[in-house]
């Protein structure tokens, strides 16, 4: 299983994980932590380079934000709440985490998009209320790109550091990550079948 995944990344390359972070930070298919761990087990196994995977996946995760940013801008606060009522189950995000999103946003100001990198919930949401309070662009790209770059270098040097521990317990690891994915999987499946839209959304389509 392991060295499916690992054939499959290497397949696609930087370009492929280029693509798997903007999507990741848009729908959640595949997480991060997975996406890049990988590619920190290849990177050990030369296979991969540290920068050149450090720059695809940040700039992968920087495109799938600002795709959330644009939303932001370029829609008011009536029409992003529609939306999400609408699509929230796809999204696995309610208009009660966009709302949080925001105050966190509105408490701590800009920087904020920085810090929440680090938060599996909050780190893409928070570029709604960014571009819905028109932060600047550049402002916007710097602190998604920083705190982005923190965060995948840590998860490539985590991979890099388990690579032997994969190769030598390749069983274990292998049933612990069909395990997680299947546990994903289920989760994202009972979002979507549970989620229940806002009371007189659909009827203000």
């Amino acid at each position: 299983m392991t060295d499916w995944i690992l054939e499959v990344i290497l397949w696609g390359g930087y370009a492929g994980i280029f693509a798997l972070m903007a999507l990741e930070n848009i729908v959640p298919p595949v997480p991060s932590e997975i996406i890049l761990g990988f590619g920190g087990v290849l990177v050990a196994r030369g296979d991969m380079a540290f920068a050149p995977l450090l720059i695809a996946g940040t700039a992968g995760t920087l495109f799938g934000n600002l795709f959330w940013y644009w939303l932001g801008r370029r829609w008011s606060e009536e029409q992003m709440r529609r939306f999400i009522d609408r699509f929230g189950r796809w999204l696995t995000f309610e208009w009660s985490d966009f709302e949080r999103a925001r105050h966190f946003f509105r408490k701590h100001g800009e920087p904020i998009v920085f810090f929440v990198r680090f938060s599996p919930i909050l780190r893409t949401i928070v570029s709604l209320p960014a571009g819905l309070a028109r932060m600047s662009l550049w402002r916007f790209c710097l602190f998604t790109t920083l705190g982005s770059l923190v965060w995948n270098a840590a998860i490539i040097l985590g991979g890099q550091a388990a690579s032997g521990l994969l190769e030598r317990y390749e069983e274990i690891a292998s049933v612990v990550i069909i395990a997680s994915l299947a546990i994903g999987f289920a989760w994202y499946v009972w979002r979507v079948i549970t989620w229940q839209p806002r009371e007189g959304a659909e009827a203000s389509d």
